[in-house]
């Protein structure tokens, strides 16, 4: 395993950042760590970079506590917003500096990469605009091509076109160099195309770390009146459920086995909904059980 989490929590500013958290990585896969905004994501990769070390439980990366560990941070780059750089470099003199830090830094592609995104390479990293900036910050993290690369909702500031461009380079950049990605983002359904794994966070929590196509495949919803629903799904673990109106209620469920109950659902006017992944993600981080109508609901 590249990544080894176990039991690990992160308390400070008077909360749990993280909490008690555990899994793992392999080597050479792309993982998804998807939540809402607060839930501990930035925290974890901190973590997991060797920036923070945890308040409580181990961490370890490539076996070794990656705290201040130059093996780790030569085998990791960390791909943020807040990625700083001297200010009187030009961007050309900052792929230079990267390439002699990183061993596997591909020259080529980064210069490409500058010239497909039209940034001028006299240009000061100082000097560019919120999204250029996240996309040079991109250039320098792919092109490292890093046996570990940590990319904390990378695409910030750009624009959608350029966001697009940018999960299709990571894709093709890792079929031709594989390594172990792990990807940030509160916004699934513009990045699971590129996924393999994905790990939920709610409140510095995990909610689950699965395949991508397990996710997919993992809940399905019924949507009718709220009796009928109720009756149908009595014995079924509930992962969402809320209301529309008097008639008509709509639940989420884990899948299990349907097959049973795909007549009983028909006989009782139940329509039977896949569930997307990103809805689900949505469903099983909301912040209160009926999501939103917890607002309108009465007392």
């Amino acid at each position: 395993m590249i990544i080894q989490c176990d039991n690990v929590s992160k308390f400070y500013k008077g909360c749990h950042a993280v909490e008690n958290i555990s899994f793992s990585i392999e080597e050479n896969s792309i993982t998804g760590l998807i939540g809402r905004n607060g839930a501990g994501k930035t925290t974890l990769l901190k973590m997991i970079g060797g920036f923070f070390k945890p308040t409580s439980g181990e961490v370890r990366v490539f076996n070794e506590n990656p705290f201040n560990n130059l093996n780790v941070s030569s085998n990791t780059i960390f791909v943020d917003e807040n990625m700083c750089f001297p200010k009187n470099l030009a961007l050309i003199e900052i792929l230079n500096c990267a390439k002699s830090f990183y061993p596997n830094f591909n020259e080529s592609m980064s210069k490409k990469l500058l010239e497909y995104f039209s940034l001028t390479e006299s240009k000061k990293h100082r000097e560019l605009s919120k999204g250029m900036k996240s996309t040079f910050n991109m250039i320098i993290g792919i092109s490292s091509q890093c046996p570990l690369t940590i990319m904390d909702e990378p695409t910030t500031g750009m624009d959608a076109a350029a966001r697009k461009d940018f999960y299709k380079i990571i894709l093709k950049d890792y079929i031709a160099n594989p390594r172990t990605i792990i990807l940030s983002s509160h916004l699934l359904n513009e990045v699971e195309d590129i996924l393999e794994h994905i790990l939920l966070m709610k409140n510095g929590t995990k909610c689950l770390h699965m395949p991508l196509i397990e996710l997919k495949e993992h809940a399905i919803g019924f949507s009718g009146r709220e009796e009928s629903v109720t009756t149908l799904i009595k014995d079924r673990k509930i992962l969402y459920k809320e209301s529309f109106g008097k008639d008509s209620f709509y639940a989420v469920v884990e899948t299990g086995d349907f097959q049973g109950e795909a007549a009983a659902a028909k006989n009782l006017g139940i329509d039977v909904k896949t569930v997307s992944s990103n809805d689900l993600c949505i469903y099983l981080t909301s912040p209160k059980e009926g999501g939103i109508n917890y607002v309108f609901d009465k007392e």
